[in-house]
C-alpha cells in the first residue's frame, strides 16, 4: 500500500549503492520521490533515474548546502497535484526502515500542533569502527518532545511553508535552526524512540572525525550569532561549554602554574570529573561500560575540535569570506 499522504526528499552527491540502497527502502511505499543530486559524478543520477525517480540536478556553480538541496526538493513537490501533506527527508546515506512512514504517520496525524516527527537514526555498522560506534551513540535522542530534528525527519508541509522551509546560507545546523523558528510559531517537534533510518557514516579515519566535530563547532557558532541574543538563548550552553573546556580550564590551569608551584594544574582534574559525569549519563541510557566509556572521552576531545569549527566561522566572519560546506567523507 502507497502512502499517497507523504512525499520524499533525496539528497546526496556520489552516494553510489547506498543511494540505491535507499531509493530501494522507499520504492512502492509512497507515491512521489524527488531525488535531489549535488554534482555526482558516480553514475547516481542515471541510477536514480533508471528507478524512474524524479530528479533535480542542483546548479553546482551555486556554492552547495543540504538545506539548498531540500528546499530543491521542497519546491519540486508543491509542483504535484495534489500537493503531499507531509515531506519526509532522508539522506542518500540512509534506509527506511520497515514500519516507520505509518508509526510516523499516525502520530503526526494526532495532532495538528506537530510540525515535525523523528525516529532514531542507527548505523549500518556500528561495529566496523571506534568512530561508526560514536557516531551511533549520537543519534540516540531521549524520547518525547525535543528542540531539534537531524537531517532525517517527517515534516508537515504547512510548516515547512510557514517558516519559509531551511535556510539556505547555513552550511551546517540547518535543521535545529528550521525547527527553532517552527517552534517560535508554536508548533511542536517529537522524537518517537521508533527505528527511523539506517546510516552509513562510513567514518574510517581520525581526520574525518575530527573534521565531522570542526563542522558542528561551526555551525554551534553560526547558529548563536543569528539567534543567541533571544529568548531562546539558541546555542549559547553549547558555545559556553566549548569555551569553558578549550581555554577557560586550560588558561587558569596552566597560566598561573609557576606562581602556584603547580597547584593550579589541579583544576585539569575537571576533565576527569567531565568524563564521568558524561559516562554516567551513557550508562543511564544502557550503553555498555566500554561504550559509554569511549564516547565520553570522545565527547572531550571533540570540544576541541568544535572550537576550531568557532574559530574558522569567526575567522571567515571576520574577513567577509563566504563559508564553503565543511565535508568529512
Amino acid at each position: 500500500m502507497t502512502l499517497n499522504e507523504i512525499g520524499v526528499v533525496i539528497i546526496g552527491r556520489n552516494e553510489g549503492k547506498r543511494l540505491l540502497d535507499s531509493l530501494h527502502s522507499i520504492l512502492g511505499k509512497v507515491n512521489r520521490i524527488v531525488y535531489v543530486d549535488s554534482g555526482s559524478t558516480d553514475g547516481s543520477v542515471e541510477n536514480a533515474r533508471r528507478l524512474g525517480i524524479d530528479i533535480v540536478e542542483l546548479d553546482m556553480t551555486i556554492p552547495f548546502t543540504a538545506a539548498r538541496g531540500r528546499n530543491a526538493g521542497i519546491k519540486r513537490l508543491t509542483g504535484c497535484n495534489p500537493i503531499p501533506e507531509f515531506v519526509q527527508f532522508v539522506d542518500g546515506d540512509c534506509c527506511i526502515v520497515d514500519g516507520w512512514f505509518e508509526v510516523a504517520l499516525e502520530k503526526i496525524k494526532s495532532n495538528s500542533d506537530i510540525a515535525v516527527v523523528f525516529g532514531r537514526r542507527k548505523e549500518r555498522f556500528p561495529d566496523k569502527t571506534l568512530y561508526n560506534r560514536i557516531v551511533d551513540m549520537e543519534w540516540e535522542k531521549p524520547v518525547g518532545e525535543s528542540e531539534s530534528c537531524g537531517g532525517d525527519a517527517l515534516i508537515r508541509m504547512q510548516a515547512l511553508e510557514e517558516v519559509n522551509g531551511y535556510n539556505e546560507s547555513l552550511i551546517a545546523g540547518e535543521e535545529p535552526e528550521m525547527c527553532l523558528r517552527m517552534r517560535r510559531k508554536g508548533w511542536k517537534v517529537l522524537s518517537l524512540g521508533h527505528a527511523m533510518t539506517l546510516h552509513d557514516a562510513n567514518i574510517t579515519r581520525f581526520g574525518q572525525w575530527w573534521k565531522r566535530c570542526v563542522r558542528c563547532g561551526f555551525a554551534y557558532f553560526e547558529g548563536f550569532v543569528m539567534h543567541g541574543a533571544s529568548d531562546d538563548r539558541y546555542r549559547k550552553r553549547q558555545v559556553f561549554s566549548v569555551l569553558s573546556w578549550t581555554l577557560c580550564v586550560p588558561i587558569i590551569s596552566i597560566g598561573p602554574m609557576f606562581i602556584s608551584k603547580g597547584w593550579s594544574l589541579v583544576l585539569m582534574s575537571g576533565y576527569v570529573l567531565l568524563w564521568y559525569r558524561i559516562r554516567k549519563w551513557r550508562l543511564s541510557m544502557k550503553n555498555s561500560s566500554a561504550h559509554a566509556s569511549l564516547y565520553a572521552a570522545a565527547s572531550i576531545l571533540g570540544k576541541f575540535a568544535e572550537l576550531q569549527g568557532m574559530l574558522q566561522y569567526l575567522f571567515n566572519r571576520m574577513v567577509r569570506k563566504k563559508s564553503k560546506i565543511i565535508e568529512y567523507k
